[in-house]
């Protein structure tokens, strides 16, 4: 592993989005390490599984949350389950995604790649700042990607309700997951606790494979030249293991190294108006 070299024994680590794919892998990586692992997925089956094949390789110190990172509801009933199990949470991992080739709606009215990719996200971190702030030095890791470079953010359309488009509405997202990050970062100056964001790579696991037409046939076209699980889950373990990073907050890594985000994702106006929108469509708040 690029530089993870440090070691997790003992460590509470969260990682949303943890049943198959990045996060999986992420998270087998990191109970390969000794960490304490809270898994949160949507399915509790899937989630078990997962913890049954850490456990096969030595590490018994799994516990499975279930919640639909859709649902605003499930999301403050996870955060209070964890909340209440649990004195301290030393990293927590970002990780879960959506991309919907045709636009739908959450339970709560949201558009759905929105919610769940940046609005779970903006949720789960608010909602546990006080846990993260009380085990500093703690750590908060945003999976990004490289599409956010394509995205832009309309704070008047949010939901694409004027124009939709699978790739917009994605790239749109991951652009938040940075501004978000970055905007993090000036909140928790002066806490002990870092928030970073990561490029996993391209990576096969059959992330939109379920979607039809051209998102499918994409995924199809493109998987031959993808990065493996493991592969893809290696920046994400590096940010939560390495002393490399010890105090490193603000920044955008790829392959374990920091390198600059798109132009758009340094407005630091944006990023202060996109946490005021998100405190109004979620009822959280940071305050």
């Amino acid at each position: 592993m690029s530089g993870s070299n440090g070691s997790m024994a003992g460590k509470i680590v969260l990682i949303t989005g943890a049943s198959r794919g990045i996060g999986k892998a992420t998270a087998m990586g990191l109970g390969r390490m000794g960490a304490r692992l809270c898994l949160v997925v949507r399915d509790l089956e899937k989630g078990k599984a997962v913890a049954a094949q850490i456990a096969a390789r030595g590490n018994r110190d799994v516990e499975v949350l279930r919640a639909d990172l859709a649902s605003q509801a499930d999301i403050k009933r996870v955060a209070a389950e964890f909340d209440e199990r649990h004195d301290r949470l030393d990293v927590l991992i970002n990780n879960a995604g959506a991309l919907c080739s045709a636009r739908k709606l959450t339970v709560d009215g949201i558009e759905h790649t929105f919610a769940v990719n940046h609005l779970a996200y903006f949720m789960l971190t608010c909602l546990l700042r006080d846990k993260l702030k009380a085990s500093a030095p703690a750590r908060i890791i945003n999976v990004s990607s490289s599409a956010h470079a394509r995205g832009r953010i309309d704070l008047d359309d949010l939901g694409k309700e004027r124009k939709y488009g699978g790739m917009g509405a994605y790239s749109q997202s991951k652009l938040a997951n940075v501004l978000f990050t970055y905007e993090l970062a000036r909140r928790l100056a002066g806490t002990g606790v870092t928030a970073n964001c990561l490029h996993p790579g391209v990576v096969f696991t059959g992330f939109g494979g379920g979607e039809p037409g051209w998102l499918k046939l994409m995924t199809r076209l493109a998987t031959p030249f993808m990065l493996s699980e493991e592969e893809g889950a290696e920046t994400s373990i590096y940010l939560a293991s390495s002393p490399e990073v010890e105090g490193v907050t603000g920044a955008y890594f790829v392959k374990s190294k920091r390198r600059q985000s798109s132009r758009l994702s340094y407005d630091a106006e944006l990023s202060r108006k996109l946490w005021e929108a998100s405190e109004k469509m979620t009822g959280v708040r940071w305050d």
